[in-house]
C-alpha cells in the first residue's frame, strides 16, 4: 500500500484509527460535522456559518483550534458533478485532488478520486452508499484505505441514527483527506436529494 500524506503529515494515521463523526443536522447540507477519536477528543470540525463572508460553495475542514486544514469546493459547470480539494484556505492554489462520479450515465454509485501529486497522479475509488453510511475507499491496488459505516452503541447493542457514524482509516492513510471526502460525499448526496425531490435520502451516494 502506498503511504504518505495527501493533506498534511500530521493527519496520517500511524495505525488503523476509528473516528466517530457527528453531523449536526440531517435536513440541510453543510450544517456541520465534528469528528472525535476513540478517546473522545475532538480532531476535526466543520461549521456551516461563514463569518468572513466566504464562498457558500465551499466547505472548510478545521482542527480543534479553528485552523483551516482543507477547503473543498464544487467545480462550476462540471458534467461529472466534480468537487476539488485545496490545502488550507485555497487562495491562489491549484487543486490538491478532485472527486467526480465514475460515470455520467445514470445514478452511479461510484466516485473516482484523483490526487494531483508532485510524483504524478494517484487514483482512489469510492464504492457504496453514503446515504446509508456504507462506503469503502480503495486505492489503485484495490486495497481498502478507509471505510464509512453505521455506528453501533456497544452498551445497548443498537445501530445509531445516520447523524452519527464511523470513519475507519487504515494505517498510513491521511485522515484529513478522508474527512474531506466525507464532506464532498455529503454535498453530492444532498444535491441528489434535492434533484429527486427526496428520493435520494436512502439511495446511493
Amino acid at each position: 500500500m502506498k503511504r504518505g500524506a495527501v493533506v498534511e503529515e500530521g493527519s496520517v494515521c500511524r495505525e488503523e484509527t476509528h473516528f466517530t463523526v457527528l453531523k449536526t443536522s440531517l435536513f440541510f447540507a453543510g450544517d456541520g460535522f465534528t469528528a472525535y477519536d476513540s478517546k473522545g477528543a475532538l480532531i476535526f470540525r466543520v461549521d456551516s456559518y461563514r463569518p468572513d463572508g466566504g464562498d457558500a460553495g465551499e466547505l472548510v475542514l478545521m482542527d480543534p483550534a479553528g485552523r483551516c486544514i482543507l477547503t473543498v469546493r464544487r467545480k462550476r459547470a462540471s458534467l461529472h458533478h466534480r468537487w476539488e480539494g485545496f490545502v488550507g484556505e485555497r487562495s491562489g492554489q491549484k487543486a490538491l485532488f478532485s472527486v467526480r462520479r465514475s460515470s455520467m450515465i445514470g445514478r452511479t454509485t461510484g466516485m473516482t478520486v484523483e490526487v494531483h501529486g508532485e510524483g504524478g497522479e494517484e487514483y482512489y475509488q469510492i464504492e457504496g452508499s453514503f446515504a446509508c453510511r456504507k462506503c469503502t475507499v480503495f486505492n489503485a491496488e484495490k486495497q481498502v484505505v478507509a471505510e464509512i459505516r453505521r455506528k453501533v452503541d456497544a452498551y445497548a447493542n443498537v445501530v445509531l441514527g445516520k447523524d452519527a457514524f464511523l470513519l475507519s482509516v487504515k494505517q498510513g492513510f491521511d485522515s484529513a483527506f478522508a474527512m474531506g471526502l466525507i464532506l464532498i460525499l455529503d454535498q453530492i448526496h444532498w444535491a441528489d436529494f434535492e434533484t429527486d425531490g427526496g428520493d435520494a435520502i436512502s439511495g446511493p451516494i
